[in-house]
């Protein structure tokens, strides 16, 4: 059987090529077992090896189990990027708890919730002060046990920021954590349909639901992605630097970049944040060969006064995920540099394979690619969803495969909601051409992309409503140069209430929400769109505003759920 699309897979490759399944803990010991003393990461210009990575994650499991979190845990990382991330990500993994990503980006309302709702009773974060204030806030608040504090300085001393650790016993150092922990005898079973990590994501109808992503599932996306580039490394037959500005957090740096590299043998070059010019150095003094990012990044980049004079030719590899990249973007990055950049679409439910682009094919502008090997892509009726639409008609894309989550963490409606069948609704409105490319039109939920991070209208909104001048608000997405999309507020404001500005309420806003969904613009109204039974429109409202012209995006929304 030949499926939609496979006639310009790369050579060599088959959608029905093998997917493999394991354990994250096996993926992490065969590579040890495999490349040894060769550099996994580096960070702050210090390299850790294969070796030295695994015997730091057995300590740490070691602990774990000492502690009481195996089998049936839930251990929470709020951590950014630093070594301490894998370490404590396969460690805990190793003992057959699941990990719950918190994202620092997020406001103390959706991380409250996320931590009650996993049922994480023990946090690991870092003394760095833009985590550990809010991981004090936690523990006032009664949801933790344990505070797991590791030190920065550990990894070079840098002058970042920190706060000092409070004199309380539930709180322990990373040091103190793991000091005199002995490694068992044997190690936990882990099964492959064992949840390895709750990664929360959400629409605009509630608070965020947690996708359980198995062993199995994130094992079979890097063999997804392994099958789709094998011929390529073949190919070049060399070790990767890969630059990893990605947030670890999210799941594609997790699945792209972590797990991938780990798998191939490649170095992990770490970076905390992005910066240009320390990307840039990456990439002309260490020679980096492959880059993948979000569009800020490749703006900031193409935006660069001197780009065609700048050295990018060890670069081999480069991508755009996460969000939409705008088309001209891409035209000026190739125009300057001589380089494509290469997108793909996936969802948090999917470990973040989907779809790519071949490295021949046709040039198809604004299409998401492919659908990747071993996964089955298709269109159905928005209005009957087990009906499927012909090419070239619109309606909501449904995907299957070994990578696709069985479901929300206790939210039994919500998962019998997203499938039907075995095939799980996306959300995403589009279609496929006759030549197999998909395409994206619209979203059915109102979620904002916003820099690659997903925005929920409705917790920008619960915030909102605690000022006291505020009656109602809606909140959609609007066009933003530099982020695709940024959030607005329509408010309707209490009798006697004054407007205020953009900046006075971003200024009331923050910490109640994360940086990135601070709204970009607030226009104040006499009345709120409603539907028939009185509910506040989003939809409506909408299709109120001006429609003005929009920029030509290539979609590629890589991981961006």
């Amino acid at each position: 059987m030949t499926y939609p699309g496979e006639q310009y897979y790369p050579k060599g490759v088959h959608w029905s090529d093998a997917i493999t399944r394991g354990t994250l803990p096996d993926l992490l010991s065969t590579a040890a077992a495999e490349f040894g003393d060769r550099p996994v990461l580096e960070f702050r210009d210090l390299p850790i090896s294969y070796s030295a990575l695994e015997t730091l994650v057995e300590t740490a499991a070691s602990a774990f189990m000492r502690a009481g979190y195996g089998k049936g845990a839930s251990v929470a990382l709020f951590l950014g990027n630093t070594p301490d991330h894998p370490i404590n990500f396969f460690g805990a993994l190793k003992t057959g708890a699941r990990i719950v990503h918190l994202s620092p980006l997020d406001g103390e309302i959706a991380l409250s919730h996320k931590l009650s709702d996993s049922g994480a009773r023990v946090l690991v974060t870092s003394n760095l002060s833009a985590l550990l204030p809010t991981a004090l806030k936690f523990l006032d608040k009664g949801l933790l046990d344990r505070l797991i504090v590791c030190e920065d300085d550990n990894w070079g001393k840098v002058g970042t920021p920190q706060t000092a650790l409070p004199d309380n016993p539930v709180i322990i150092t990373h040091r103190q954590f793991v000091e005199g922990a002995s490694r068992p005898s044997q190690w936990p079973a882990v099964d492959v349909e064992d949840v390895a990590l709750l990664q929360y994501t959400g629409g605009t109808t509630g608070l965020p639901k947690g996708a359980m992503l198995s062993h199995g599932n994130l094992t079979a996306a890097v063999s997804i992605y392994d099958v789709w580039g094998k011929p390529a490394r073949l190919e070049r037959n060399a070790i990767e630097r890969v630059i990893c500005v990605l947030p670890l957090f999210h799941i594609y740096a997790l699945t792209v970049v972590l797990l991938s590299s780990i798998r191939r043998g490649n170095l992990i070059s770490l970076h905390q944040r992005f910066d240009v010019e320390a990307v840039m150095r990456d990439i002309e003094v260490k020679r980096a060969t492959a880059f993948p990012g979000v569009p800020t990044m490749w703006i900031a980049i193409a935006a660069l006064p001197d780009l065609d004079k700048r050295d990018l030719s060890s670069l081999v590899s480069c991508g755009s995920g996460g969000a939409p990249l705008p088309v001209e973007v891409a035209k000026i990055f190739e125009r300057r540099v001589g380089m494509k950049l290469k997108s793909g679409w996936g969802m948090t439910e999917t470990c973040s394979p989907g779809t790519g682009h071949p490295k021949e094919g046709p040039e198809k502008p604004g299409s998401i690619g492919l659908m990747l090997p071993g996964i089955e892509m298709d269109v159905v009726s928005l209005e009957d969803s087990t009906k499927v639409m012909p090419v070239g008609e619109v309606g909501e894309i449904r995907i299957r495969g070994p990578n696709v989550t069985k479901g929300y963490w206790n939210r039994p409606q919500e998962t019998a909601e997203a499938f039907v069948g075995d095939r799980f609704l996306t959300g995403d409105i589009g279609y496929m051409d006759a030549d197999g490319y998909f395409y994206l039109v619209d979203r059915k939920k109102d979620m904002i992309i916003s820099g690659g991070f997903n925005v929920y209208p409705q917790m920008i909104e619960q915030a909102i409503y605690t000022h006291p001048a505020v009656q109602e608000v809606i909140v959609i997405g609007i066009p933003d140069d530099y982020r695709g999309e940024g959030a607005k507020a329509f408010i309707k404001l209490r009798d006697g209430q004054a407007p205020f500005s953009a900046d006075e309420l971003r200024a009331f806003l923050t910490g109640k929400i994360g940086k990135h969904e601070l709204p970009a613009a607030v226009e104040f109204v006499a009345e709120l769109p409603r539907t028939p039974v009185g509910k506040l429109s989003r939809h409506e409202l909408r299709q109120q505003q001006p429609k003005t012209p929009q920029p030509q995006l290539q979609q590629t929304a890589s991981g961006s759920r």
